[in-house]
């Protein structure tokens, strides 16, 4: 069998186009992970289709209806229900086109509808498929694509989540074919070269194939270098002033982001205001949680459960009605220019009681994420500039969570103990070991949220490693780096709990912000404005308990968890009526107290008098020691507050309670909290506790006073006492 000089070079000319078409199918890979689109098959079909059309060289008076046709049947079944080509169908197209047209003048990007974004996707299609024709087969100039191709994929690679690894190796080997059988050709075409016939082709083709396919498998099996360089993501980010916000722009560099499939790596803090909230306190602002952990982030694996909201109405809740509450009243003003289309709510949303006109609402079920719409639930979300809420905040009483049990329902179950299979088990060992002691739920979590603040962990945002191709990020931070920020310390709190059979769920939102000089009065109250920045964005744990629901955490150390928990104190009543007397000020204790600590770390730190003499060397250690002294006193609040919690977990002794409480007295001075000469303890607990929106100040003064006149120590009591005193210390030490 012969081959025309002709039918040769049309076989050549074949298989570079098919080369132009798979180097093309690259730049369309990553567009499900890094888009909205859900599903490129349709776009790489019509690709195709007009690759095709182009390589047939058909006339343009057919090749162009033919490639309309495949475009309007793509966009008639995404988008359109009217039949096709009917007057219907053209007058919906018709109005779709004005409508975003429109929007493009007024530099609306954002309202543009996804018929208008496919068409023009569809279109630039069309257009690649004749320019990659001229380029590959007219003036065979394809090595400027190819390198398009590979810087594509790597900066993809390096800024997304795309994993760019095997469309390199792809790219490479259908390079070397594609330049391979160019060069071929252009020698054939100098030389007038033409086969006589097939059997003599594998001649020619013989050595080309045995150079790719020995290329290609040096390349992949040879050792590669780990990352040499440091992660520019934060630096390019932060001067540009994107990311943050996922799919959306605006001002934010680093925020709130849509896609945690992998996490890890540093970034750079960003002050940008996101918006401002008027409450009664700081409180977490939430927008959603995510339930399936992959070893190297989260993803939502539910359905999504879609509700319309009506009247602004908020259905969704965290909690039953078991948990008391309290009404409460906020005003969120978003910054004009943050771009994020989702409301912020705190826990206990109720009711969103006025907001701008022309907005719509739908919340998601299974997530919490409420999407905000104008006019009539258009495809494209949109921010609403400001909104006042109704919510009812939840106060979660101790014994109750304590006496929950673990009777959890069987969908709870199912979705919120899902793991990867190839989870190290170390992870399930070590979480074994730190709640081995532990009778209930509530205390097995409390281990666990405590455990990263008193073994070595350090909160960094600057040198937060990622996780090799094979390494769990959860086990990566906590046997070897134990340095990250928010996502590695509530990521990993909810996998142990996971590993050990406790329902748990990754949240995410914003934490309370600063507070500013200005006040608003909502009903009969004043509520302070607060400044939530992208700086702000954060990530926690939800924990379930049965009968309760969903119970908010904190393992990030540095942050306090905001929500209210509270001792039963039915008894106080009874008691101030019985106890007239206040006890003495206790004030001259905290003296000897503190005088007592600090010569405790001198003795640590291996002061010791000395022998005089000129010896440089004792300047030396004198300076060193004085130094070291002067640092233990900036900073004695904090390392006491650590030495008195370890000893205060192991020590149930009146004398240590007193020593706690005394030194609790001192820190609340030195925030500014000052106790006045005639106050007695129980009206300073009120106005601590006024402060800070609790109950835990006057709970604290209760078992005081029980000890100082009564002897009582209630040893059944200091673990839910020792609760309380470590969070009043954080928030006053915050």
């Amino acid at each position: 069998m012969s081959l025309s000089r002709q039918q040769q070079k049309f076989l050549y000319q074949f298989v570079i186009y098919v080369c132009a078409f798979l180097l093309f199918w690259e730049w369309l890979r990553p567009l499900e992970q890094i888009t909205d689109t859900e599903d490129i098959t349709i776009f790489i079909i019509y690709a195709g289709f007009c690759f095709f059309i182009s390589f047939l060289q058909v006339s343009w008076w057919l090749s162009i209806p033919l490639k309309f046709l495949g475009l309007a049947f793509i966009l008639d079944g995404l988008y359109l229900a009217e039949r096709l080509f009917s007057k219907a169908w053209f007058t919906a197209a018709t109005e779709q086109i004005q409508f975003n047209i429109s929007q493009i003048f007024q530099q609306q990007w954002w309202e543009m509808t996804p018929f208008f974004r496919s068409l023009l996707f569809l279109i630039l299609l069309w257009l690649m498929s004749y320019l990659l024709y001229y380029w590959f087969v007219v003036a065979k100039r394809m090595l400027f694509f190819v390198i398009l191709t590979f810087i594509y994929v790597t900066v993809l690679d390096t800024f997304t989540v795309y994993d760019g690894k095997m469309a390199i190796v792809r790219t490479f080997i259908i390079s070397l074919i594609g330049l391979g059988i160019s060069s071929f050709s252009k020698e054939m075409d100098r030389e007038e070269v033409h086969f006589k016939g097939l059997r003599k082709a594998h001649l020619w083709v013989l050595p080309l194939v045995l150079v790719i396919a020995f290329s290609s498998v040096v390349g992949y099996a040879s050792p590669k270098l780990t990352p040499q360089w440091p992660d520019p993501v934060p630096f390019l980010t932060g001067g540009t002033g994107s990311g943050g916000f996922g799919n959306g722009g605006g001002i934010q560099k680093v925020g709130y982001g849509e896609n945690d499939e992998r996490l890890g790596g540093s970034f750079i803090q960003d002050e940008s205001p996101v918006f401002q909230a008027a409450t009664d306190s700081r409180r977490y602002w939430r927008i959603e949680s995510k339930d399936q952990y992959t070893g190297k982030g989260w993803v939502n694996s539910l359905e999504p459960s879609i509700t319309r909201l009506s009247n602004g109405d908020i259905t969704y809740r965290t909690f039953t009605d078991e948990v008391e509450t309290e009404n409460q009243e906020t005003i969120v003003v978003f910054n004009d220019r943050a771009n994020l289309r989702k409301l912020v709510y705190p826990y206990g949303a109720d009711e969103l009681v006025r907001y701008t006109n022309g907005f719509e609402f739908e919340q998601n079920g299974s997530t919490g994420e409420i999407k905000t719409y104008r006019n009539q639930l258009s495809d494209n979300p949109s921010q609403i500039g400001n909104y006042r809420m109704t919510y009812d905040s939840p106060s979660f009483e101790y014994d109750q969570l304590r006496e929950a049990g673990d009777d959890d329902p069987q969908e709870i179950l199912d979705t919120y103990l899902q793991l990867p299979e190839d989870m190290p088990n170390r992870i399930r060992n070590l979480t074994e070991q730190i709640i081995e002691e532990e009778e209930n739920r509530y205390d097995a979590v409390k281990e666990v949220e405590g455990y990263f603040s008193s073994n070595g962990f350090e909160y960094n945002t600057e040198d937060v490693a990622v996780p090799r191709e094979n390494q769990d990020y959860v086990d990566q931070f906590i046997f070897e780096t134990q340095q990250g920020y928010c996502d590695n310390f509530s990521t990993s709190m909810v996998v142990m709990l996971r590993s050990v059979d406790i329902p748990a769920r990754w949240v995410k939102g914003f934490t309370g912000g600063e507070r500013l000089d200005a006040e608003v009065e909502l009903g009969e109250e004043t509520h302070n404005f607060y400044e939530i920045t992208n700086a702000n964005a954060h990530s926690w744990v939800e924990v379930f308990f049965p009968g309760i629901g969903w119970v908010p955490f904190e393992p990030t150390m540095g942050f306090t968890n905001p929500t209210d928990f509270y001792m039963n104190t039915d008894d106080l009543e009874s008691d101030e009526d019985q106890e007239t007397n206040t006890p003495e000020d206790p004030m001259g204790q905290i003296q000897d107290f503190e005088q007592e600590t600090e010569e405790d770390a001198a003795a640590a730190a291996g002061g010791s008098d000395q022998d005089g003499g000129n010896n440089w060397y004792l300047l030396v250690v004198a300076a060193v020691l004085t130094g070291i002294a002067i640092l233990l006193y900036l900073t004695r609040f904090r390392w006491m507050s650590y030495y008195l919690m370890k000893k205060y977990k192991h020590k149930t002794d009146a004398k240590t309670y007193q020593q706690a409480y005394q030194f609790l007295l001192k820190a609340l001075d030195k925030k500014g909290l000052k106790r006045a000469p005639d106050q007695t303890l129980r009206e300073y607990a009120h106005e601590v506790d006024g402060y800070y929106q609790s109950r835990d100040m006057r709970t604290l003064t209760h078992h005081y006073e029980r000890i100082i006149y009564r002897n009582d120590h209630q040893s059944d009591q200091w673990r839910k006492v020792t609760e309380l005193w470590e969070n009043l210390i954080k928030r006053t030490l915050s």
